[in-house]
């Protein structure tokens, strides 16, 4: 039911199924923190402000879909993009935002010191906004912001973002538009880091990808290669495996990847498009505590900077032009819907 005639005959408010919230932490790391929270009937998600409108939670009839690591919630730190000690804000969450003048590790390049994914997945929300809508085709939840990576006498990159649902849907669009502001050509390097963890993530899921090649990023992923689409159960102090995928796109350019847990009767379907999204990697860690997959569709390699010539794949975007990302994140439920989209691969 999503007609707005009839749903609204069976309650007064439409906050009785679905709402869009502004919250505010009060306790530990997370003090302060400020985060929308979005009801979309069975469909659970929470965004922070504080944090590039990044997706920190998300679950689905109870059942939580996404990664939360060690130091837990928390807002902004000092240490965020200090290096190595980065690792200790990096929450996880259902996504972060990794760029954008670099993805990966911390390096320093011609004296320049670039920090772990970047600054961006910690730059705070302007201009934010949150609405609730009828339209059309159902009742819209949409929360949006403006973040802006700049530095005197440096870049001046901006990214718009939105993040949408509709009623009685279980998709979440995601749009990034990103503008170099500034007068020179600016790096737009840039990964979408999606974390899954349990009680989805568990040894009984499984990955669906249209992989056509396989490659570990290093010696501790090699000969796991073969693995990449299964789930072990926790192994104490097991090292992270990481594989870079060569996807086949669809005809129209779209690619998805579906992570599904038959046990629960539940997938995650993933889509976006090639054009500006070519490269994909994977993050693997069946450590006990540091239990997680990762699916990162990116414009760069996870070499990030050009340490060596021939990997150079750095990104760039010309002064006052924009680029635009579409992500979808659909809930599959039953047999049924996960048959559908593993079918969509496969084809």
């Amino acid at each position: 039911m999503n007609d707005k005639r009839d749903l609204m005959k069976y309650m007064g408010s439409m906050q009785q199924a679905a709402y869009i919230r502004p919250l505010t932490y009060a306790e530990g790391r997370s003090t302060g923190l400020k985060a929308y929270e979005v009801k979309n009937g069975p469909l659970c998600y929470k965004l922070m402000a504080d944090k590039c409108l990044d997706m920190c939670e998300l679950s689905y009839k109870g059942v939580n879909f996404s990664f939360l690591s060690k130091p837990g919630l928390q807002g902004r730190n000092a240490y965020d993009t200090a290096g190595d000690e980065a690792i200790r804000g990096i929450m996880g969450g259902m996504f972060f935002t990794c760029g954008v003048e670099t993805i990966c590790a911390p390096c320093t390049v011609d004296g320049v010191d670039y920090p772990m994914h970047g600054r961006m997945r910690t730059t705070p929300g302007e201009h934010l906004s949150a609405d609730a809508f009828w339209a059309e085709d159902g009742y819209h939840l949409r929360a949006s912001a403006e973040m802006r990576e700049a530095a005197l006498f440096g870049e001046n990159m901006t990214l718009r973002r939105s993040i949408e649902t509709v009623y009685g849907q279980k998709t979440v669009t995601l749009t990034d538009v990103f503008e170099n502001q500034g007068y020179r050509d600016e790096p737009l390097m840039l990964l979408y880091h999606i974390n899954l963890g349990w009680p989805f993530l568990d040894e009984n899921l499984r990955l669906i990808l249209p992989t056509r090649k396989v490659t570990p990023r290093d010696a501790e992923a090699e000969g796991h290669e073969g693995e990449y689409d299964r789930m072990d159960p926790p192994k104490d102090n097991e090292p992270e495996y990481v594989f870079i995928h060569d996807l086949a796109p669809d005809a129209d350019g779209s690619l998805r990847a579906v992570a599904v847990n038959e046990a629960l009767g539940l997938g995650l379907e993933i889509g976006w498009n090639e054009a500006n999204l070519p490269y994909f990697m994977e993050w693997k860690s069946t450590a006990s505590g540091d239990y997680v997959i990762g699916l990162e569709p990116a414009n760069s390699s996870v070499y990030g900077r050009p340490w060596h010539e021939e990997r150079d794949t750095v990104h760039r975007l010309a002064p006052f032009a924009t680029e635009k990302n579409v992500l979808t994140f659909t809930i599959l439920d039953g047999q049924d819907e996960i048959n559908q989209a593993i079918q969509k691969i496969k084809k």
